[in-house]
């Protein structure tokens, strides 16, 4: 009974003592003894390897064997060693001379063409066969990610930059430093057209945190090449092998080079012009398969890059098999000097253990796409060290040491107790001239300390000055808005959110609180969030609750035109809203408010204008005159559901995040008044229905829509804050858009009638065009062009076509737009907004 475990234990050894790894370490040169970073070493026939550091150097854990050794490095003659490792370390060099290139024998009449267009038409013709050559794959990919900083302002935004902020970035007395690094080992499958599925083995960022572990798959035998995430130029970039490639790129032919057997042609890649989205750069290309063997390429904020100053990738493709190259290496070097900000990174990909029939099994890929390990953040300084390709360099080593120590100090129940301290004393008192007046207004964070960790409650106040606003009704009104948010124990969290605002020509007080309490909760084993509003008081309301009317833009209306076109109610109110966010990212959200709506008037007629012959309008909307608008009473239920089907998730080890779909958003919404409860008037029952999405046509640009129904099933009894009010605009300033209607009347087209439609369409054209614009394109302003519209009956309807002018300063937008109105003139106007790269940042979110 023994002897089969003894023969257990002996295979045991046997097998251990014969997979012993034995480590190479070296370094890459060239014949002039320059290290050469990112060099590719690996073992022949295989895609296992490692890539150099900058600074050259390499090292390789590799099974006991012989084998044979090539590095590799674009620009020069690739070198082979062999090899026999054993359990011991051993240092194997490698000086690389360049590439003694020749020229092909090709006679070029006056008039011709250089001989790389041959080549590229044959790469072209071979470029979607490459594409789908391997329909499904698996590999490893080991992926190293750094930011660092060179320079950086004294102040960014009007707000100086102190040394406690620059500490807290981890950068030295010079502003300079490691702003970001991390590592991570992944597992990767792909299934094409779509399907990915990532498996995150193990990461790690200096200081704690996820880290980098999505892999940059920069595919050149696309015709259009993300480059790294959409944001940095939305159309993509066209591969210089693209379909229609001819028509951007001029090529020359540097010349060729032999490769293991092959001919390899270096071709110069160059734009045939500036503000397109292309490439600058060398492209390799194998003789008679016609394949990419490496490439360099550049991108520059000349070709549509944004964000960024430069986008570098380069390249290196080896055999799989007999047939199938892939990439092994790829690198991607960033720089950006912004705003006074001068910041490099860069990101090693070094892919390996390809297995291109991995038949994968059904349901195999679902909507998962990326998962991290139980374990992912657990491993040891040793484990690092062994799988590790690219060997960290010294400020690197430093960086992790520092960060991991300062995070592991701050755990420590003595650390904490001197770090709470240091926070405490770095909080700056409360300045009461910000108080006053800051256009950020004032913050000051509670910190405090429990078993886990450091925490904070924070107490923001707006400035007083910031939020005096002018109407007709109140005058001038001052408004005091503060919140305290409190960190309650188990990822809760409770705001507290007063409202106090006084209004001195009527001398109305109207005071108000909220208070909103939001947890992490599972239900049915998945994890959500759960949010509980309750709130009341006296308040001071617009008619329309989507609240069309910006108190800046009608202070500026009221003072300069007289125009007062925000027409207010007070209401006694007390409300009650649950809302659940679901992991999928669906939300259902049910409420119960209850109002007591009392009119107001007009109490004041100042304005900067003198003509006597204008005056303002009643404060009950003119429009709405025949409808009566006094005291009364409503009890609403509310209720709505939005999903996104399709969603994406990246699975951490305790919950599922939601990334995204490429379908559109649905949501349905239904809101009862409920009669003879509490004195409450209101009957009626109210439904809507939109659909909304951002459709990236990459190289045509962006088409955005939201299309929407609804109506009243019952109108028994409905007051105007119920009626269905569409969001028009009769001011230069806009922000909703896609939720708005730019040169509508405001309340002209309300209605309690049992069906409407609406339409809101726009395409940001995203450099289309406007870069063969001179100054335009250099400027990067991008056209975009839409219409809204909506439907209730012949006579009760509204159509705008708009074209404009976007990402002016990053920020900006401008439209021209002709409204055609029902039983009206046609209407011309512009609009101002916020709309380009920053844009969508500045105004708020229209999803709600």
């Amino acid at each position: 009974m023994r002897r089969p475990k003894a023969l257990l234990v002996f295979i045991f050894f046997f097998i251990s003592y014969h997979t012993q790894a034995g480590i190479i370490r070296g370094k890459v040169t060239n014949d002039k003894k320059e290290a050469l970073p990112f060099a590719s070493v690996f073992i022949k026939g295989t895609t296992n390897g490692t890539t150099t550091n900058s600074a050259g150097q390499f090292h390789l854990d590799v099974p006991s064997g012989t084998y044979t050794l090539v590095c590799q490095y674009m620009g020069y003659k690739k070198e082979e060693k062999q090899v026999t490792v054993t359990a011991a370390d051993q240092e194997i060099n490698f000086i690389l001379v360049p590439l003694s290139l020749q020229i092909r024998e090709v006679v070029v009449k006056s008039g011709g063409e250089d001989p790389a267009y041959a080549i590229i038409r044959q790469a072209i013709k071979k470029r979607s066969f490459y594409l789908d050559q391997v329909k499904e794959y698996t590999c490893n990919d080991y992926i190293k990610g750094i930011f660092k900083m060179r320079d950086m302002p004294n102040s960014f935004l009007g707000k100086k930059i102190d040394k406690d902020d620059i500490d807290d970035m981890g950068l030295d007395s010079n502003k300079r430093g490691v702003l970001f690094l991390s590592e991570s080992v992944t597992k990767v499958a792909v299934k094409r057209p779509d399907d990915v599925k990532i498996e995150v083995l193990s990461a790690r960022q200096s200081g704690g945190g996820f880290g980098f572990s999505f892999p940059a798959f920069i595919d050149f035998y696309e015709n259009n090449v993300t480059a790294m995430i959409s944001q940095f130029n939305k159309r993509g970039f066209i591969s210089p092998i693209a379909e229609n490639a001819l028509f951007y790129y001029k090529y020359r032919l540097e010349g060729v080079f032999q490769d293991d057997g092959k001919t390899v042609n270096k071709i110069k890649v160059i734009p045939r012009r500036k503000y397109e989205p292309l490439f600058s750069g060398y492209i390799f290309i194998t003789d008679d398969d016609w394949r990419i063997h490496s490439l360099d390429m550049m991108v520059t904020q000349e070709y549509q890059l944004e964000i960024m100053d430069t986008l570098h990738i380069t390249q290196i493709h080896v055999p799989v098999n007999a047939d199938v190259w892939r990439t092994k290496d790829q690198v991607i070097n960033i720089t950006i000097k912004q705003f006074g900000f001068d910041v490099v990174g860069s990101f090693v990909n070094v892919y390996s253990n390809y297995n291109v029939t991995p038949n994968f099994q059904k349901k195999y890929f679902d909507r998962t796409i990326m998962r991290y390990d139980t374990a992912f953040d657990r491993k040891q300084l040793a484990y690092w060290d062994s799988v590790r390709p690219v060997p960290l360099e010294p400020e690197e080593v430093s960086d992790f040491h520092k960060k991991d120590s300062i995070a592991r100090d701050r755990k420590d129940s003595a650390q904490s107790a001197w770090r709470l301290d240091t926070l405490r004393a770095r909080q700056k008192p409360i300045n009461p001239l910000k108080l006053l007046y800051s256009m950020g207004g004032v913050e000051h964070k509670y910190y405090f300390k429990r078993d886990t960790g450091i925490y904070y409650h924070t107490l923001e106040i707006k400035s007083l000055l910031t939020q005096l606003e002018y109407n007709t009704v109140e005058g001038i009104s001052i408004n005091l808005e503060p919140q305290l948010t409190l960190d309650l124990p188990k990822k809760q969290e409770l705001r507290i959110i007063p409202r106090v605002r006084y209004g001195f020509s009527n001398t109305h007080l109207n005071a108000y609180t909220y208070l909103a309490w939001e947890k992490d909760a599972k239900l049915a084993g998945r994890y959500g969030q759960n949010t509980w509003t309750v709130g009341g008081g006296k308040r001071i309301s617009q008619f329309n609750r989507d609240n069309p009317i910006a108190p800046i833009a009608n202070i500026f209306y009221t003072l300069l035109f007289k125009d007062n076109y925000m027409k207010l109610y007070e209401n006694w109110f007390g409300e009650l809203r649950f809302r659940r966010r679901f992991e999928s990212s669906a939300t259902i959200t049910a409420g119960i408010s209850y109002e007591d709506r009392i009119p107001v008037e007009n109490t004041t007629d100042y304005s900067f204008r003198k003509d006597s012959s204008k005056h303002f309008l009643p404060n009950h909307p003119y429009e709405l005159a025949a409808i009566p608008f006094n005291r009364n009473q409503a009890l609403v239920l509310n209720l709505s559901f939005s999903f996104q089907p399709g969603q994406r998730f990246i699975e951490l080890p305790d919950r599922k995040v939601a990334i995204g779909s490429k379908y559109p958003v649905f949501r349905v919404g239904y809101s009862k008044g409920i009669p003879d409860i509490a004195g409450s008037d209101a009957n009626f029952d109210k439904w809507n229905f939109e659909i909304r999405d951002n459709v990236n046509l990459k190289l045509f640009g962006e088409f955005q829509y939201r299309f929407g129904a609804g109506g009243f099933l019952n109108s028994q009894h409905v007051d105007i804050p119920d009626f269905q009010h569409f969001n028009g605009n009769q001011t230069f300033y806009n922000i909703k858009y896609l939720n708005s209607f730019q040169l509508a009347p405001y309340y002209r087209y309300s209605n309690t009638a049992s069906l409407y439609g609406t339409a809101n369409v726009e395409h940001h054209f995203n450099g289309l065009l406007t870069n063969k614009i001179p100054l335009f394109n250099r400027l990067k302003w991008n056209l975009v062009a839409g219409s809204n519209a909506f439907y209730v009956n012949r006579d009760n309807n509204y159509v705008e076509v708009f074209a404009g002018l976007e990402n002016i300063l990053k920020v900006i937008r401008v439209d021209v737009i002709a409204g055609y109105q029902s039983k009206d003139d046609t209407r011309i106007g512009v609009r101002v907004g916020f709309g380009g790269l920053f844009g969508g940042l500045v105004r708020p979110q229209q999803d709600e």
